[in-house]
């Protein structure tokens, strides 16, 4: 058996793969930040180096 570590951030625009072990959970799902979790307040990206994602 295979246990899951990493998977894409939650977020449809983020290109992050998080640890579920450090990820922010919010409703089931996985992020990579607190930005991607809340949906992109003020069209905040997530701030990681090579990701442009925002809402």
């Amino acid at each position: 058996m295979t246990t899951v570590t990493q998977m894409k951030c939650a977020c449809d625009s983020c290109l992050c793969v998080v640890d579920i072990e450090s990820a922010v959970k919010k409703e089931g799902q996985y992020y990579c930040g607190e930005a991607c979790a809340n949906g992109h307040p003020q069209g905040s990206g997530c701030g990681h180096a090579g990701c442009n994602c925002h809402s």
